[in-house]
């Protein structure tokens, strides 16, 4: 074999390379909606939603989706209190294989929107281990109702608004819509069931013990 066509070989076969993960890449460009494959590993103390939309931010340019303005979905409680279907922006949203999981705020808290095991993906377009599976992942922070309002009442219903790794409660919705029973909260995407646990209920161990491990949905605002 000649030196040129062994150089031709050695760069037909790192062109190969380089488009088979341009359609990836593309993918992820276009991808205005995931679950983030890591929490940020402090509990629910997520350094406000500030902390929590910075680590949407990092997750998504790591993915290929920087150049987007992207926030966590997550209610605030009290004086002030923040929405989190206000912090979204307006849809449509697609995951990172481009499949569209709602059209607008509405239909996303409606029973139409695609949110399921299959479509709920990381930024990484991966599924998030669910219920049967191990570890169970599915509790995933919102702090909101359904509506993706904040909660009612003197309950705390986020870690002291995304602030505290040792006492208090976190909403938690699950991922695989799936859960104990056929109940709607079981199957609920963003109000199943408040956080719990030895530790006073937002430690990384409390998420964990049922089912969960600080995860959160971003979605890009713009």
């Amino acid at each position: 074999m000649s030196i040129t066509t062994r150089v031709w070989g050695l760069a037909s076969v790192a062109a190969l390379g380089l488009c088979a993960s341009l359609p990836a890449q593309a993918q992820n460009a276009d991808m205005t909606f995931f679950v983030t494959s890591v929490g940020i590993g402090k509990g629910a103390d997520l350094g406000g939603l500030a902390g929590a939309d910075a680590h949407c931010q990092t997750l998504a340019a790591a993915a290929g989706a920087g150049s987007k303005t992207w926030h966590a979905y997550l209610s605030t409680q009290g004086a002030g209190a923040v929405n989190a279907r206000d912090r979204i922006g307006t849809g449509p949203w697609m995951n990172a294989k481009g499949e569209v999981i709602a059209k607008s705020v509405d239909d996303l808290h409606s029973a139409a929107n695609k949110l399921t095991k299959q479509t709920a993906l990381t930024e990484k377009g991966e599924i998030v281990k669910g219920r049967g599976d191990t570890p169970n992942m599915h509790d995933v922070l919102t702090g909101s109702n359904e509506e993706g309002r904040t909660i009612a009442g003197d309950a705390d219903m986020t870690c002291k608004n995304w602030t505290s790794s040792t006492t208090g409660a976190a909403m938690l919705g699950h991922i695989d819509r799936t859960g104990l029973d056929e109940s709607a909260a079981a199957k609920s995407w963003n109000t199943a069931h408040p956080s719990r646990g030895p530790g006073g209920g937002c430690t990384q161990d409390d998420l964990k013990s049922t089912g969960g491990a600080g995860l959160l949905y971003c979605f890009a605002v713009k």
